[in-house]
């Protein structure tokens, strides 16, 4: 079984991740896959450079993803393009990912399956939800950004509500780790009970 887990930025899919992989669950964190992508996979970076130049190279030759974020989030047309750059080598490892594990079932961590309409790929999908103001104050204090740069990230997502319209559980985060943890666990074994009677 194939299970999404996704949230918006600063919602704990990070945190309840974590939660999964103690519980014996092999996961995958498709954000950290792509955010490293460009600097790891040679054949990546050098399309990456032939579509958009050596400017967001910094003086270590890696890509300045920061540079990088403002440019997309001007020009949909560049993000588009970075994405069919991105997407293809992110679904290879995904695949690998779930050829290789031999988990009861496979939790892959993605902050946009309603965004990119992959929704059908996964048997189960879980929400990590939270409200708007605890999503800027986790982010902002985990990515040293300001508030006006997570608000920009938050609208650039869907909504609370799409997101949670796919959703077959929704976790909600607006409480301590330990509540989050006792979420993950009665979902976790609704999962398994799921899986035991298919």
């Amino acid at each position: 079984m194939i299970v999404g887990l996704t949230g918006g930025i600063g919602s704990g899919k990070s945190a309840a991740g974590k939660y999964f992989i103690e519980l014996g669950i092999d996961v995958i964190d498709a954000d950290h896959i792509s955010k490293n992508i460009l600097n790891k996979n040679d054949k990546a970076k050098e399309l990456f450079i032939k579509k958009f130049s050596d400017k967001f190279l910094d003086k270590n030759k890696n890509i300045n993803r920061d540079l990088l974020r403002s440019e997309i989030f001007i020009s949909e047309r560049k993000k588009n393009i970075l994405e069919s750059i991105i997407h293809p080598i992110v679904r290879e490892e995904i695949t690998e990912f779930i050829n290789q594990s031999d988990s009861i079932y496979k939790l892959i961590m993605v902050p946009l399956i309603y965004e990119t309409n992959s929704k059908d790929f996964y048997d189960k999908i879980i929400v990590i939800d939270c409200s708007e103001e605890n999503q800027i104050a986790r982010a902002s204090k985990r990515d040293n950004k300001s508030k006006e740069d997570i608000v920009n990230i938050i609208n650039n997502q869907t909504s609370r509500e799409n997101r949670n319209s796919i959703a077959d559980e929704i976790i909600l985060n607006d409480s301590t780790l330990d509540n989050l943890e006792n979420q993950v666990i009665k979902v976790h074994q609704k999962l398994l009970g799921i899986n035991i009677n298919e």
